[in-house]
């Protein structure tokens, strides 16, 4: 006995190489266990009980969205300081009273994990009201041992609140604490000798990030950073080449990295060197808005030599306050050039690949994990089209609703 059929059900299944959005009209999608046992025409279904069926009438169903670049655990909030900016008060005097992200290092310090938990659910709330199943979430506001540690349990925790399955990515080389003004290479001793281990020996991350860049950190903090990732079995993605191109793309491809992100000034080299490895790039629209960038990602590139390219919203207290990953969606068409159909494999298979999760979910296949999200709309271009796209009218995580 299936555990659900869904019948008369027009179906994006993302798989790659089949029509448009990898489409089946008036199909039938069942499930059993959790996972997808039949997804395909309606006239190869054999047929069977199940515990509940449903008749879609026509509506579309696609895989559950994946958010693979979030930084939702944080304390307090920057909307004053924002509303500051547009009243004539620069970044730079902001910093110098420590606003900025050491405002929200502060506030993520003094929260209570509890705390940081709580607001953090409320935030994977609404990305879950879009179709949200899969949600990577790191940390790097803590800046010390016990603090990172902190935001890591506390994005599990979040998780749990709402429902949602969590991947965590230490960030400790994120920026720069005020403990370790002027003296970087100690603050990277720190992540490397003491923040890592204890990351991989409590287990609670599944991967290690870092910021390089001119006001962060160099490629060559970085690669110690890396080397100190592998070193404990933990894998490795890096925030690259936003600002400046300092070569972070290929960095993260030469460390078999899982994504590089951000990527505006990323060069042909970078690109190919991603493709060899099978590197993902993750493009943040939100960061890119709010930052008034101009710098595109090399989005041809990209096409040229095959690099999985992921969407995702980059939630954060600074330069992408975003919580609408379907928003993503519209702005990488409009901004970066993208097609909807690129643009909701950015959010399916794109995203899934990019936290190594593409045999598991991402696309509506048998045997992957059943996440399915029902819209009522005429054609999926319809969620990119959309400034904020639109609910979908179910939500199935893992079968169950």
């Amino acid at each position: 006995m299936y555990d659900l059929i869904i019948r008369n059900v027009n179906i994006a299944t993302m798989v790659e190489g089949r029509a448009p959005y990898g489409a089946v009209l008036g199909g039938v999608i069942a499930t059993l266990d959790g996972r997808l046992a039949y997804v395909g025409p309606a006239d190869g279904f054999t047929g069977g009980d199940a515990r509940e069926e449903i008749d879609a009438d026509g509506h579309w169903a696609l895989p559950g969205f994946t958010d693979c670049h979030t930084h939702i655990v944080y304390g307090g909030n920057r909307a004053r300081e924002f509303e500051e900016r547009l009243n004539g008060v620069s970044y730079e005097e902001i910093a110098k009273r420590g606003g900025g992200i050491l405002s929200t290092v502060t506030a993520t310090r003094d929260a209570s994990e509890d705390e940081l938990a709580a607001s953090a659910a409320k935030r994977l709330a609404r990305l879950k009201m879009e179709g949200v199943t899969t949600v990577e979430v790191k940390s790097g506001y803590g800046l010390t041992l016990d603090d990172e540690l902190k935001m890591l349990r506390a994005a599990r925790k979040a998780g749990e609140m709402a429902d949602m399955d969590i991947h965590t990515t230490f960030l400790g080389a994120h920026a720069l604490p005020p403990e370790y003004k002027g003296n970087p290479d100690g603050y990277i001793d720190l992540v490397c000798n003491e923040m890592i281990p204890a990351v991989a020996h409590e287990k609670l991350a599944d991967c290690v990030d870092a910021f390089c860049e001119g006001i962060a950190f160099s490629p060559e903090q970085t690669t110690r950073v890396f080397e100190a990732a592998i070193k404990h079995g933990l894998r490795v993605k890096l925030h690259a080449d936003q600002l400046s191109d300092l070569s972070g793309a290929a960095l993260s491809a030469k460390f078999g990295g899982m994504s590089a992100d951000h990527l505006e000034h990323t060069n042909e080299a970078g690109a190919k060197a991603m493709a060899e490895a099978g590197t993902v790039a993750v493009l943040l629209p939100g960061a890119f808005y709010v930052l008034k960038d101009t710098k595109k990602p090399p989005i041809d590139l990209f096409r040229k030599h095959g690099v999985t390219i992921a969407l995702a919203t980059d939630a954060n207290p600074g330069s992408s306050p975003v919580l609408s990953l379907q928003l993503m969606l519209h702005m990488g068409c409009t901004f970066f050039g993208l097609t909807p159909e690129e643009a909701l494999r950015a959010i399916t298979i794109g995203g899934a690949r990019a936290l190594r999760l593409g045999d598991d979910r991402g696309t509506l296949e048998a045997g992957k994990r059943a996440d399915i999200l029902l819209f009522d709309i005429t054609e999926p271009a319809e969620l990119a089209y959309y400034v904020g796209g639109a609910f979908p009218v179910r939500i199935f995580t893992a079968g169950c609703d």
